[in-house]
């Protein structure tokens, strides 16, 4: 097994506003939609370093259809 070299992981975590679509019954949140199809737009630094961020944006906006993500029932 090849083990990747760590001082060469270029790690980046970042975050920008997507739409989300909120189902209450009861006064309980019952499910999130996370409509991730949107292209990402101001992304801010989360985690890692900065310089990388233009590239990890390009790779995480490459034009590709993106589902959308349910967390509930």
């Amino acid at each position: 097994m090849i083990e990747p070299d760590p001082s060469a992981t270029r790690r980046v975590v970042f975050q920008y506003f997507v739409p989300v679509h909120v189902e209450v019954e009861d006064g309980l949140v019952v499910c999130v939609t996370v409509i991730d199809e949107a292209p990402v737009r101001d992304p801010s630094l989360v985690e890692g370093d900065a310089g990388y961020l233009p590239e990890a944006v390009d790779a995480a906006d490459d034009g590709q259809p993106w589902p959308s993500w349910r967390f509930g029932y």
